[in-house]
Formats: C-alpha cells, sequence, structure tokens
C-alpha cells in the first residue's frame, strides 16, 4: 500500500522528466494548442488523480506531504513507455521554436543597425555584461509587458550594489564618499587613539554610529580589549601576543594529525571552503590555510565547546578588517600573496585574538546541546510576543517555531543574513555596547524580524514562511539600513532590557 502511495505521489505532484511544461512570460509566450492538441489530449488521459489545490499551511502538513518523496524503490516499477513520457514531435518543436523566435523579435524595438559585419543580427542577441546593464538596456515597451502574475512588486530604485562590492566600504548605500561630518568624525578618532591614555568611553561613545575604515583596526584592537589604552604600551602588547599565538602553532598544530584530534581537523577543513563562497579573498589557498591554523589552534584551547560549525564565520570580519590595514583597494579580489610573511603573520594572529576575545563572552553559544543559543532564542520569542502580537501569532497560526529559523540568527550573529560590508558596520556598534554580541544582539534579531513583518503577514503556509524566513532580500543594504536597524534595537533595549518582566507573559 506505502509503494502504491508513493507511486501515485509522483504522478500527480511532479513535473515529469522530459514533459511539456508551458513557459508562461513577455518572452516565452504559450505553446501553440493548435501544434500540440494531440499531445496535450493524450497526456490528460493518463491524469486520473486530481491535483490537489491546497497548499500545506503547516508544518503537519507539509511534513505529511512530503514525507514520502525520497522513498527508496518508489519509481522502480513505472512504466516509462506510458504517453506521459512521450516526447513532443519534431515538427511540433521546430515550429514552436520558430514562432517563438518571430514573436521575441516583435516585442523588441529595432534599434539603428551598425556598419559592422554584425550588423544582421538583432539587438536581442548583443553579449550584456552584467546584469546592471541589461536591466538598463530595457525599454518601456518591454516593461509593460511582463508577466502581470508575478507576486513579487518591484524594489525602490537604489543604487545596484553586488553582493562583494565593496565589503570594506564605509559608504555602500550610494552616500558619497566623505562629507564634511566624516572627515570631523575621522580628525575626532585620530586625536582620541594618538593621546597618551586613550579615552575608551569616550571612543565607545564615537564608535557606536559605525568607525571610519581609515581608523577601524586599531578602534576594533582596542574596543575588544585586545590592546592597552596606553600608547606607550601597544607596540609590546602586539609582539608579545603575535609571538604567543604562532608559539600555540609551534606546540600544537602538528597534532592535528592525531586520532583524538583528527575529527576536530576534519570538520574545520570541511568547512572553511563554505566560508563566503562568493568572495575569491576567502577561496585563495593561503587564506584557508589561515583560517584552519586560527580555527584548530582556539579548538584546541577551549576543550569544552570545541569547534562548532558557525564559528567559521566569525573569523571573515576580522581578516577583512585587519587586511585592509595593508591594502588600499577593495579586498574582496585581492591576492594576499602580494603581502610580505611579516604583515599575513600580524593579520593572523590578530585575527584569532580579537575572535577569542568575542567567544569568551558567547562561549555557552557553542557548549553541548548549545543552552546560550536556546536561551536567546526563547528570549526572542518573547520578546516578539510583546512588541508585535499580530507576527507572533501569525506564526503560531502555521506551526513556524523561533528556532527553525532564529537558531543560525545566533549562532552565526545574522552574518548569514546580511552582506559582509554590513556585518562589518553592525560589530562596530556591537563592540562599542556593553555586552554587545551576547545581550545588545538579541534586540537587534527582533528589530530584524519586525522589519519583515508585511512581507510575514502575505505568506499564508509554512513553506512560504520559512522560505522568506531563511533568504531575506537584504543584498542591497547599506549603513542606512544597518542605522535604522541599530536605532530600533536600541529603543527596544531601552524598553524592555532593564523592565524584563515587560516581555514575559
Amino acid at each position: 500500500m506505502a509503494a502504491e502511495n508513493s507511486k501515485q505521489f509522483w504522478k500527480r505532484s511532479a513535473k515529469l522528466p522530459g514533459s511539456i511544461q508551458p513557459v508562461y512570460g513577455a518572452q516565452h509566450p504559450p505553446l501553440d494548442p493548435r501544434l500540440t492538441k494531440n499531445f496535450i489530449k493524450e497526456r490528460s488521459k493518463v491524469s486520473t488523480v486530481p491535483l490537489k489545490n491546497k497548499k500545506a499551511s503547516s508544518f503537519h502538513e507539509f511534513a505529511q506531504n512530503t514525507s514520502d518523496a525520497w522513498d527508496i524503490g518508489d519509481d522502480e516499477e513505472e512504466d516509462f513507455s506510458s504517453p506521459s513520457f512521450q516526447t513532443l514531435n519534431s515538427k511540433v518543436a521546430l515550429a514552436t521554436a520558430a514562432q517563438v523566435l518571430e514573436n521575441h523579435s516583435k516585442l523588441r524595438v529595432k534599434p539603428e543597425r551598425s556598419q559592422s559585419t554584425t550588423s544582421d543580427v538583432p539587438a536581442s542577441y548583443k553579449v550584456i555584461k552584467s546584469s546592471s546593464d541589461a536591466q538598463l538596456s530595457r525599454n518601456s515597451s518591454d516593461t509593460c509587458l511582463r508577466n502581470p502574475l508575478h507576486k513579487q512588486q518591484s524594489l525602490p530604485l537604489r543604487p545596484i550594489i553586488p553582493l562583494v562590492a565593496r565589503i570594506s566600504d564605509q559608504n555602500a548605500s550610494g552616500a558619497p564618499p566623505m562629507t564634511v561630518r566624516e572627515k570631523t568624525r575621522l580628525e575626532k578618532f585620530r586625536q582620541l587613539l594618538s593621546s597618551h591614555n586613550t579615552d575608551l568611553d569616550e571612543l565607545r561613545k564615537c564608535s557606536w554610529p559605525g568607525v571610519p575604515r581609515e581608523v577601524r583596526p586599531v578602534t576594533w584592537r582596542l574596543l575588544s580589549g585586545y590592546l592597552p589604552a596606553n600608547t606607550e604600551r601597544r607596540k609590546l602588547t602586539l609582539q608579545r601576543k603575535r609571538e604567543e599565538y604562532f608559539g600555540f602553532i609551534e606546540q600544537y598544530y602538528d597534532s592535528r594529525n592525531e586520532e583524538h584530534h583528527q575529527d576536530t581537523y576534519r570538520q574545520i577543513h570541511i568547512d572553511i571552503p563554505r566560508t563566503n563562497p562568493l568572495i575569491p579573498l576567502f577561496q585563495q589557498p593561503l587564506v584557508q590555510e589561515i583560517f584552519e591554523r586560527i580555527l584548530f589552534i582556539w579548538a584546541i584551547r577551549h576543550p569544552a565547546s570545541g569547534y562548532v560549525q558557525g564559528i567559521n564565520d566569525l573569523v571573515t570580519p576580522f581578516f577583512v578588517v585587519f587586511l585592509s590595514e595593508y591594502v588600499e583597494e577593495d579586498v574582496e579580489n585581492f591576492d594576499v600573496t602580494n603581502l610580505s610573511q611579516d604583515m599575513l603573520r600580524s593579520i593572523e594572529a590578530d585575527s584569532f585574538w580579537c575572535m577569542s576575545k568575542l567567544l569568551d563572552g558567547i562561549q555557552d553559544n557553542y557548549t553541548f546541546a548549545q543552552p546560550g543559543i536556546q536561551k536567546k532564542v526563547k528570549a526572542l520569542e518573547e520578546l516578539v510576543s510583546r512588541i508585535d502580537e499580530q507576527v507572533h501569532n501569525h506564526f503560531r497560526r502555521y506551526e513556524v517555531e523561533y528556532l527553525q529559523f532564529a537558531f543560525r540568527w545566533m549562532n552565526n550573529l545574522l552574518m548569514r543574513e546580511l552582506p559582509l560590508r554590513c556585518t562589518i558596520r553592525l560589530w562596530d556598534t556591537y563592540q562599542s555596547e556593553p555586552e554587545g554580541f551576547s545581550h545588545f544582539h538579541l534586540y537587534v534579531c527582533a528589530a530584524f524580524l519586525i522589519k519583515w513583518r508585511k512581507e510575514i503577514l502575505d505568506e499564508e503556509d509554512f513553506q512560504g514562511l520559512l522560505m522568506l524566513l531563511q533568504n531575506l532580500p537584504t543584498i542591497h543594504w547599506g549603513n542606512e539600513e544597518i542605522g535604522l536597524l541599530l536605532a530600533e534595537a536600541y529603543r527596544l533595549k531601552y524598553m524592555f532590557a532593564d523592565a524584563p518582566n515587560h516581555y514575559r507573559r
């Protein structure tokens, strides 16, 4: 009986390989029914089981509808000679292709023809270098013919920001490179940092709205507690800590092949290539070796937690910031082999110590069963239930658990939800806040969730909600959006942090 049910699942739900699926859109009209009439008749005879119109609205229904999707042997007895698997007649295919090309050319306004040898080629077949060029090349008539059934509305006009472009730039939202106000702020930072004893409270206050790129490396070292406030002690401290780190390398790194460390090293070795896979900088072998050493040394020096997936992401902001100290250009495509060995050693050691300082404050996120994350997700649920009961009830209605989407927000500190340039800006504030990574992050997550309340309430099934929450459209975010997010998070903290009973039922 189970075998029959699994067979029926594929017959009524799946799009069979090789079957004809009409493509609707401005450039791809549906197949001509006069050409495919006989084929469609034959295919309709096979479809004896009516399709389910109702979408899975809750997790329970979603699980029931997909539980047999990958049963072994469910297609062993399928009859591949049935009309469902018949391919389209070659004459029909050629005729349909000709019709698509003819209609496609009619939709385009023919530009002036060049006098080159390619003058006979329609403009629609020119190679376009980027998606932004394609967007600009479309005319208004093409826009009017778009499919009106698209669910998502077009985004407001914003400067186009590639995924990896200018990840270390302060002005990723399209603001002017340097305003008078920013020059004044930069000068104040330089005065603070050059004073005999840097006032750390004042430095935190100045850093909350963002740290200028030029002084971010030394500011992060100070705010993380890696460097002392006294300028005379900084050089000796850096030298001693860097030597201490490479002493750990000599002492422990060879043990990565020993039996009791093999599993840790193997997991790190697997995870490193997955770290920001779209940014060329992190795919360079030399950079991956640096990350392996940093994570392995940290793991064996912290046996209570060891290495946990997600910690690998936390190295990247520090590495990019300390690399920018030696690189004037954007770093995402920079070849690190152009740096001297001493520079690379300094970047590696500083990244290790600053990451260690960060993890010292949130280590319960990564100990056995990750109790810190469990508590934070529960606190997020209670907080959202008080600040936006409608969103909270919407999740309950469709059986969406906060742990299903917020675990990653806590485990990776929103790094998987935001572009790296935004993470760096966010961490300026986290390092300025008391307990920024362990406490303030909760309010940032709450503000981040409520930011998407309209999109959340528009989704009316479990699967749609999960897909939205795991793929939030932040690719074009920059300083402006992060600034608004942090302002809302600060407001929530001001209201609830000192009055926890306000968000407890």
